[in-house]
């Protein structure tokens, strides 16, 4: 995405995927910005409407997320001004307002996509993900992880070449650990990233996926690739 002129030329120069999160809700805008960084995106925050809009036009973003109920612009305004501008950067409202006649009027403004507060963080990720695919023609790049390979648009994954059979669950949770590879992530953060992100159920549930999915990608291959940090969490061998 680009800030002043659009061009799938350029958005292709770069393989990190920047985003530019205008919120004033700053609890709000710190987890989600935590979250899609841990994801692999790059985040910049905006906390009012007319430095969101001044970032959006100055800086060379990917992505926008607007708030619509914004001080000194609202996001109506902000994504108005941006096409009026030429401006086609996706954006993605992320907003409390749930109305129909709100969502009619930020598509119509130019908003790309509308998703209403509160709201499932994995559907925040695909819903992103989604409009990249849209708008650059692209299909999303294989994540590698020693000879753990997973595809994340056909959401087949492989070990040694050979295809593992997953269930919708257990691949989610496996690209969520690819994805920080070497990092030990607790049961809350897995939870948050992989499940709603108001689960409120037993955590143990962790426990139980985790040995599903060991069961498919180690055992079988005679590894051990998702370990346990006793009284810490879980974390993929970076040698996969």
């Amino acid at each position: 995405m680009l800030a002043r002129v659009p061009s799938n030329a350029r958005r292709g120069t770069r393989s990190v995927v920047k985003l530019l999160l205008i919120e004033d809700d700053k609890k709000i805008a710190t987890a989600v910005k935590r979250g899609l960084e841990g994801d692999g995106f790059t985040v910049d925050v905006a906390f009012d409407g007319v430095d969101g809009l001044w970032m959006a036009t100055e800086g060379l973003y990917d992505l926008l997320i607007v708030d619509l109920m914004l001080p000194g612009k609202n996001g109506f305004q902000i994504c108005r001004d941006l096409r009026d501008r030429q401006n086609w950067t996706p954006i993605l409202v992320l907003t409390a307002k749930d109305g129909d006649l709100d969502e009619a009027e930020a598509l119509e403004t130019g908003a790309d996509d509308y998703l209403t507060k509160p709201f499932s963080y994995p559907v925040l990720v695909a819903r992103l993900r989604a409009l990249l695919r849209r708008t650059t023609g692209q299909h999303p790049v294989p994540i590698s992880v020693g000879d753990l390979r997973i595809d994340t648009g056909q959401r087949k994954a492989w070990r040694a070449g050979e295809e593992i059979e997953l269930t919708t669950r257990q691949f989610d949770l496996l690209e969520f650990l690819m994805r920080r590879a070497g990092q030990v992530m607790s049961k809350s953060e897995i939870l948050a990233g992989v499940w709603e992100t108001d689960f409120d159920g037993d955590p143990n549930i962790v426990e139980v996926y985790i040995g599903r999915l060991r069961s498919r990608i180690d055992h079988p291959f005679g590894r051990k690739t998702i370990e346990t940090v006793r009284g810490a969490g879980y974390r993929l061998a970076l040698d996969g």
